[in-house]
């Protein structure tokens, strides 16, 4: 690359952890589905104003973000992109129990449990 020419960098709309991916990963193996994908979103209520969801899906809709590693997809649909992008996806596993959560730089507070969050 000569000194003239701009690289642009492009974020990703998530990142994916390693223990994110091995869940997932798990996760086809035992439903015995290849197609399977881990939806995450962003709906209103919750102690902080906005919650997180997460579901599982086959199909991809139109206006989805899909953020892949590893042979395993997470969907973000458009609604929800602009409150998530730049987020991290994780999956813990502790004596509180097991799940998937999101670490969001975007968040000006969140409630204890991590479950909700303000902008």
């Amino acid at each position: 690359m000569s000194m003239s020419e701009v690289e642009t960098y492009i974020p990703s709309a998530l990142e994916i952890t390693a223990s994110a991916v091995e869940k997932l990963k798990s996760l086809k193996v035992e439903e015995d589905n290849c197609d399977l994908k881990l939806r995450v979103y962003v709906t209103g209520g919750g102690c902080s104003g906005f919650q997180y969801g997460f579901s599982f899906e086959e199909v991809m809709a139109e206006d989805d973000t899909p953020v892949s590693r590893d042979g395993v997809t997470v969907l973000v649909d458009s609604l929800s992109y602009q409150y998530l992008a730049g987020s991290t996806v994780d999956y813990e596993q502790s004596l509180m129990g097991s799940r998937f959560l999101i670490s969001n730089p975007n968040a000006q507070t969140t409630c204890g449990c991590g479950a909700s969050f303000s902008i």
